[in-house]
């Protein structure tokens, strides 16, 4: 029978006349074959609906209709029957693997012959004594009231158009402290959201970029500088992806001052819609036992032709220490086809992590597995992307298709692995982060070099390389690209202050201070410009200047925690001793695991003659960091002269 035929007829038992024939009489009596019941709502498909699609399809969510009652069912069942033989929903990309992943939303061939065969026949609602009630969820949360509650607001609106949107929306969280998030429950309050991803910021960035062409928020595709992931978290969610739970033992810190940052990713709308989701948060009263790390794989050297429907990029990195392996994001782009992603142990045969055969950026997310996988040190990851840039995928955004190299924009591509592990130690910890920031890095360089060997002359490309070499040390490299994207048209606050803090880092102070100026007037709001300068003023001896400066960056973010250290530095050095303590005090307030940050104020304290305070704060520098000299030294000092 094939899929979609429906048959005109129904089996029949043979019916054998009385007489016998030419059978002969002996022949056992026919036996009728009980007919299977009818497949109902109440017995056989609410279920399913219930554990599958509810959390999607109810009130104040993204989906477009709600699949909690007969009637909402009825209504949809053709379009159900459809979506779910063709495994376009429940949306999950993952094929099974090798390895089990948690919150799997893929229907078995069971349930989606049950929801075929109701559909076929009729779509009966059964028996009332067989209806399940449907899931509660209390005020529309799954696990329950959070203990904290922030809106978007004013909400973004949404006009008609034909296009995709990227959005960031800046949620201020109000925080008089800082907390420790177990959870995080995003709602679309209705808005067509086809994915989100929560981010934070702890400067004022986008807070000077919120609403500046008169609608929340601020157009961005990808990450900004200023915006960062909480602590080796993923706070991706898809429409059915459900509340996002740390691991156990693992709550991120929200900070004091920080802003919730929510990309929202819009399909295209025939009228106009407000966006405008609720995230609901989670908190516990204990911080993580153990921070996982974010580790990021990524291929710059992208480069699609058009026309071509299977092009493929493979990186390769090795693992310099052991780690657990508790999840991975994979990401890509419209023309994105198919992931695969493997661990090759030393010693063992190769594993799929996981594999997306039918990418679709428009769910993506991340995928954390039900147990943490041991990935011993010597382990090759390897991610294998292939990119559909033809005419015959339907998700292409250029029609004819164009060449499409890397980039952030959404008609750009990317290639990119995000994985969160567990190493054994913070040592282990800062190695791998070492490998994986330096293999980053120089896919930067690398993609950046070839785009200025094929136009000198274009400035986005200069910058590119000139913010590319500053990152990696090479700022003598870095100036000659920097004053070239300058000279060629991109002379934005951002360029400014790269070429500044390069000048200033090959020892070029008065250049540097000259350049930061420029970058401030053209960002007056931007406190890490005004940082920047204070320093390069600081190192020059214009100790006024220098502390102005850095009262503009703390006016502008009182919880800029490197300014007040550095602030408080700057008076220390020239015997302000009791004017530079309460900036210590807050630096080592706002960055709690700071041993830098204890150990300066402890300085500041021990020659004011607060002996036994000081104490405490090296104490507290060496729990942090237990290898930290600097305060060992100062406590044997102490010691000898009688503190306890």
């Amino acid at each position: 029978m094939r899929p979609g035929i429906i048959r005109a007829f129904r089996w029949l038992p043979l019916l054998i006349a009385a007489g016998g024939g030419a059978y002969g009489s002996s022949a056992a009596p026919a036996q009728a074959v009980p007919e299977t019941p009818a497949v109902t709502y109440n017995r056989d498909v609410a279920p399913i609906l219930f554990d599958h699609c509810a959390s999607c399809h109810r009130p104040g969510q993204a989906a477009p209709f709600p699949l909690l009652t007969y009637g909402d069912a009825f209504d949809h069942g053709p379009a159900i029957a459809e979506a779910t033989r063709r495994r376009s929903m429940p949306r999950w990309l993952a094929e099974p693997g090798d390895f089990e992943i948690l919150g799997e939303r893929r229907l078995t061939e069971a349930e989606i012959d049950t929801i075929d065969r109701w559909v076929r026949d009729g779509m009966a609602e059964g028996d009332a004594a067989d209806r399940s009630d449907p899931p509660s969820f209390p005020d529309g949360w799954e696990l329950g009231e959070p203990d904290l509650v922030l809106t978007a607001d004013p909400p973004y609106a949404l006009e008609p158009g034909t296009a995709d949107t990227f959005r960031h929306l800046v949620i201020p969280t109000g925080l008089e402290s800082d907390v420790f998030v177990r959870a995080v429950e995003f709602r679309t309050e209705g808005a067509p959201i086809h994915h989100s991803v929560i981010r934070l910021d702890r400067t004022s960035g986008s807070r000077r970029r919120d609403g500046r062409d008169g609608r929340a928020g601020f157009d961005a595709m990808s990450w900004d500088g200023d915006i960062q992931d909480p602590e080796g978290q993923f706070l991706g969610w898809a429409p059915g992806r459900g509340p996002i739970v740390s691991p156990a033992g693992m709550p991120w810190r929200l900070e004091r001052g920080a802003d919730l940052v929510v990309e929202v990713h819009l399909p295209p709308s025939d009228r106009p819609v407000p966006v405008g989701p609720t995230i609901g948060l989670f908190l516990s009263e204990t911080p993580a036992a153990r921070t996982p790390l974010r580790l990021t794989m990524e291929s710059k050297s992208i480069d699609i032709p058009p026309g071509e429907a299977d092009y493929v990029v493979v990186e390769t990195y090795e693992l310099p220490v052991p780690v657990d392996l508790l999840s991975v994001f994979p990401h890509a782009h419209h023309l994105g086809k198919e992931m695969r992603i493997t661990a090759a142990p030393p010693d063992g045969a190769v594993r799929t992590l996981l594999h997306i055969p039918r990418w679709d950026f428009r769910w993506q997310r991340d995928y954390r597995y039900a147990a943490p996988i041991p990935l011993p040190g010597g382990t090759r990851l390897t991610m294998r992307y292939t990119y559909d840039n033809s005419a015959g995928n339907p998700a292409n955004p250029n029609s004819p298709p164009l060449r499409v190299r890397w980039g952030t924009d959404s008609a750009d591509e990317m290639a990119t692995l995000m994985l969160q592990v567990l190493p054994p130690s913070s040592e282990d910890g800062a190695r791998v982060i070492a490998l994986f920031r330096e293999r980053e890095l120089l896919e930067t360089i690398e993609m950046a070099e070839a785009r200025v060997a094929e136009d000198a002359d274009s400035a986005g490309a200069r910058a590119l390389l000139g913010r590319g070499y500053g990152e990696a040390g090479r700022f003598a490299d870095a100036i000659p690209h920097l004053e070239a994207a300058i000279r060629l048209g991109d002379a934005d606050a951002a360029t400014f202050s790269a070429l500044g803090f390069a000048l200033a880092a090959a020892g070029r102070l008065d250049e540097a201070v000259t350049r930061f100026a420029r970058a401030a007037a053209l960002d007056p709001l931007n406190e890490v410009i005004h940082y920047n300068q204070a320093n390069a003023l600081d190192r020059l001896a214009r100790f006024a200047d220098a502390e102005t400066a850095y009262e503009r960056a703390l006016t502008l973010n009182p919880d800029f925690a490197a300014a007040h250290a550095n602030l408080g530095i700057s008076l220390y050095s020239r015997g302000r001793v009791d004017a530079a303590i309460p900036h210590f005090e807050r630096a080592a307030a706002l960055q709690p695991d700071s041993a830098r940050f204890h150990f300066n104020l402890g300085n500041a304290l021990a020659v004011r003659g607060e002996y036994a305070e000081a104490a405490g704060h090296f104490e507290r520098a060496l729990e942090l960091e237990p290898e930290f000299q600097p305060a060992r030294e100062a406590l044997e000092r102490l010691e000898r002269i009688g503190v306890q």
